[in-house]
């Protein structure tokens, strides 16, 4: 019999190909979005688009209670919606600041916890919650964003202990860059007069470093990998293992100075 999976936040990007991608490995797939009807040519055996806003709590009780009638259950979970505030924090308004958490965080745990009774009624599970390699290291101008992640990554940590007497495993997929819309749709934009040649030189930089990203193909694979590790390993780094090296060889005082190095340099950019 197969297996089924729930996407969050599978209109686009990472979800998309993760939802194809156990599609094509024979799972039953619920790939979740905001608008639904935007996805009739999924329409096809196997593959199912709830309605799920994971800000609207209703529209996350309807979604998992609709996967479970069309599938019988939920096998693994993958918290994957998400965006980013970029921009400085003094320009992040309180209803962006709160909506940051309601989407990243706060609708996370919403999801998870639908899900959770379904999971230990079936003896096991497997949540994915899509992190970032902004939960464990920051750069600039990114202030509201890596404060979310940072919290998905101390939820996830903290709560493997308490599912692990259900057998249900937890696993954190910390991407770093790559080629999807995160730029895009994915991101919303904050501005300060006193900030902006930090923020055009820091834009220019990373438009620069754009190109050279590699596509989300990996990203989703690591989701996959990490669906099916029947082990207790926690923390799953794509495209990301370079920062994370070099985090751990600067120690904080070296990866503050590089940071501090970026910003002189954005607002010389924007200044030029």
């Amino acid at each position: 019999m197969a297996k089924t999976v729930l996407i969050t936040g599978a209109s686009s990007g990472f979800g998309k190909d993760v939802a194809l991608l156990f599609h094509e490995k024979g799972w039953n797939v619920a790939a979740s979005m905001r608008t639904p009807e935007k996805a009739e040519s999924w329409s096809q055996p196997g593959l199912f688009t709830p309605r799920i806003d994971v800000t609207d709590p209703e529209s996350v009780r309807s979604g998992v209670a609709a996967t479970v009638e069309k599938f019988g259950g939920v096998d693994v979970l993958v918290n994957n919606a998400g965006y980013a505030v970029m921009g400085p924090l003094e320009g992040v308004s309180q209803e962006d600041l709160r909506r940051q958490f309601d989407t990243n965080v706060i609708g996370l745990a919403q999801v998870t916890k639908e899900v959770l009774p379904v999971m230990r009624k079936a003896g096991h599970g497997t949540i994915v919650n899509v992190s970032s390699m902004g939960g464990r290291l920051t750069f600039p101008l990114l202030s509201a964003y890596h404060a979310s992640k940072f919290a998905v990554e101390g939820l996830t940590e903290s709560l493997q202990y308490e599912l692990d007497q259900f057998d249900i495993r937890l696993k954190l997929v910390e991407p770093g860059g790559s080629k999807t819309n995160f730029g895009g749709s994915s991101m919303t934009r904050a501005e300060h007069p006193a900030y902006r040649e930090l923020a055009d030189g820091f834009e220019a930089m990373t438009k620069a470093q754009a190109e050279r990203l590699p596509g989300p193909e990996k990203v989703a694979a690591t989701i996959y990998r990490a669906a099916t590790d029947p082990s207790r390993r926690l923390r799953y780094p794509v495209i990301a293992w370079q920062y994370f090296l070099m985090r751990r060889l600067f120690g904080d005082s070296g990866w503050s100075a590089m940071m501090r190095f970026m910003a002189r340099r954005s607002v010389k950019l924007g200044r030029a």
